[in-house]
């Protein structure tokens, strides 16, 4: 596995994604069984503050490629 496939590099390459759209990934910091098993991230607009992905059914649903996958569907690139 090479370095940029790496769980930082992606945080970071995925954070400096979301920023050009107005977007702040979110980690979760305190993590529970259900975020453990999957998830960890969310999604909020930095001008509303309201979260746009990752609490479906609890808080810090989605997994950096639920992230990725949003951003590559929801921005212009």
């Amino acid at each position: 596995m090479s370095y940029k496939d790496r769980t930082p590099a992606v945080e970071r390459r995925l954070k400096r994604y979301a920023i050009r759209y107005g977007l702040h990934i979110m980690k979760c910091q305190k993590p529970d069984k259900r975020v453990l098993a999957h998830g960890g991230y969310m999604l909020r607009d930095e001008k509303t503050m309201k979260v746009v992905y990752g609490d479906a059914d609890y808080l810090f649903s989605a997994s950096l490629e639920d992230i990725e996958r949003w951003l590559e569907e929801n921005t212009a690139k």
